[in-house]
């Protein structure tokens, strides 16, 4: 398996965030803090999933101790460990757990990201899951302060997730290719 470097991992992720999350606005939250660049991209390079829980616990450490005007948030991403989506899906009770024995609880969640990112009850190649599909395998460490401040500043925002799907399904799977988003190599793409 030829895992990438991190320079590449890295490149793909933001690549993804200027395209498809800031670019198509999927979270009109997301260009503000990535602007003043206060978005951390670390890339684990952990061989384990106790490694991996270690990254984590470094992340949100560094995230609770770092003033939010110079770190607003962090995406943690691995390009190898997690191929399988069930797999990473199970890991994320553990990452939650990660928040609370960091007491952060209320203060940082949890949002994941990844290749063949599939929403219950929906079919693997729904364009809604595009939503939340990334290169690689990636937990976005996010603070709940900003999560209350862009709420007041975009009072409906439970109607972002309809206006994306919207957008999804006008694009369609070809317009979401012309994006031209790099896709990790290795992991089974169930489009």
């Amino acid at each position: 398996m030829n895992i990438p470097d991190k320079d590449t991992v890295a490149a793909h992720t933001r690549m993804w965030l200027e395209k498809a999350v800031i670019g198509l606005n999927l979270c009109p939250f997301a260009k503000a803090p990535y602007a003043k660049n206060r978005v951390r991209i670390a890339v684990s390079e952990a061989r384990h999933l106790d490694g991996f829980l270690e990254d984590l616990d470094r992340e949100l450490q560094l995230l609770g101790e770092t003033p939010a005007e110079e770190l607003e948030t962090t995406l943690l991403v691995h390009p190898a460990l997690f191929g399988d989506f069930l797999q990473f899906n199970d890991m994320l009770d553990l990452a939650d757990g990660a928040v609370a024995d960091n007491d952060l609880e209320g203060v940082v969640q949890i949002a994941p990201f990844h290749p063949d990112f599939q929403f219950e009850d929906t079919d693997a190649d729904d364009i809604g899951n595009y939503t939340n599909r990334s290169p690689y395998p990636t937990l976005h460490l996010i603070r709940e302060d900003s999560i209350a401040k862009a709420a007041e500043a975009f009072p409906d925002a439970s109607a972002i997730f309809g206006r994306n799907i919207a957008l999804l399904e006008e694009m369609g799977k070809e317009g979401w290719d012309k994006l031209d988003i790099p896709r990790c190599p290795f992991h089974q793409h169930t489009d």
